[in-house]
């Protein structure tokens, strides 16, 4: 592999010929390639990080071009999953490393195989559930964890290391993060890049072997009231689950079959079956508008909302966030 489109990030001392070496062996996991993943795959892939893992359970919205900056109108018009048109374009600045584009949800079930030869997993998620869960996942398997958020102007960021700092339970208590939302009172882009920015330079030092530069923080901010705060790390909570008690609660909690997607007025159900498209298509085109692309089904029932189907057994009911609402389409139109 030549290392000629990374000789200016070689000239950076603390990176050097033998810090993109190990970039180039290196293998990571991205989970959400929304607006943070999106950026912190474009960081990591134009660096030269040898592997970059993606999973996303979403598809591409209008809506989501103000800060994703991956996708297009393209994308919108083929309602493109995140994670394959996120790998497609990736693969088109490099061709060097190898991008592995998924397309379902984070659970207890594929953690092994999301986690398998992976030396960090990064946040680019929105919500505490699916954090809380990388997080028990990453501390038990002693993997890294780099979080991120971003909503309104404000962003948080820190990178949580098995055996040597705290983990998010020490800082958030499960249940924190609800309420505000970048769909309930937005975002700007450039919260987000600055919040995956942050996220990346840790991760790189890390990769590199440059421990000692870490910012061993917890660092929160506001860009456009200019307030910013670094919360050091200190000892672990004595009673954290996760880091200390090592019960791990995500890991054995149930997963939810039915769950409210980040205000966006969606609820996702899983079968917990695969769908065919094809035969859904068939089935639903008798009574709604269906769009079909390789990647999912559109459906636009009469009654106002609309089903988006994929493969892997989840299906969105979008424009509710009334569960009974949902259930009740989802009973009415697919049945089990």
């Amino acid at each position: 592999m030549s290392f000629e489109r990374y000789s200016r990030q070689m000239l950076f001392s603390p990176i050097g010929e033998e810090g993109q070496e190990k970039l180039s062996k290196r293998k990571v996991l991205i989970v959400g390639i929304g607006a943070l993943g999106t950026v912190i795959a474009n960081h990591l892939v134009r660096a030269g990080v040898g592997y970059v893992r993606l999973i996303d359970r979403d598809y591409v919205e209008a809506s989501n071009l103000q800060r994703q900056m991956l996708f297009d109108e393209q994308d919108v018009k083929q309602s493109t999953p995140k994670a394959v048109a996120a790998e497609r374009k990736l693969r088109m600045i490099n061709s060097d490393i190898t991008i592995e584009g998924i397309v379902g949800d984070v659970t207890v079930e594929n953690l092994d195989r999301l986690l398998e030869g992976v030396d960090l997993v990064l946040d680019g998620t929105d919500n505490f559930k699916t954090r809380f869960l990388l997080n028990d996942a990453c501390f038990k398997k002693g993997i890294p964890f780099a979080y991120g958020g971003a909503v309104s102007a404000r962003g948080m960021s820190a990178l949580f290391i098995p055996g040597k700092t705290p983990c998010l339970r020490c800082f958030i208590q499960h249940g924190d993060g609800q309420g505000q939302t970048c769909d309930t009172i937005g975002v700007i882009s450039p919260v987000v890049d600055i919040v995956s920015s942050y996220q990346v330079i840790e991760v790189l030092k890390y990769l590199v072997g440059d421990i000692d530069s870490l910012r061993g923080t917890l660092r929160t901010f506001d860009v456009w009231n200019n307030h910013q705060f670094d919360m050091k790390f200190k000892l672990p909570k004595k009673d954290c689950p996760t880091c200390q008690l090592k019960e791990y609660p995500s890991l054995h909690s149930e997963q939810d079959e039915v769950t409210t997607l980040c205000g966006r007025e969606t609820v996702q159900i899983n079968r917990g079956q695969k769908n065919d498209l094809k035969l859904w298509s068939e089935r639903l085109k008798r009574v709604a508008q269906v769009k079909e692309t390789p990647f999912l089904l559109r459906v636009q029932l009469d009654e106002g909302e609309r089903l988006v189907i994929f493969p892997d057994g989840r299906i969105l009911v979008q424009g509710t966030e009334d569960l009974t609402r949902a259930r009740s389409l989802y009973s009415k139109y697919i049945g089990d």
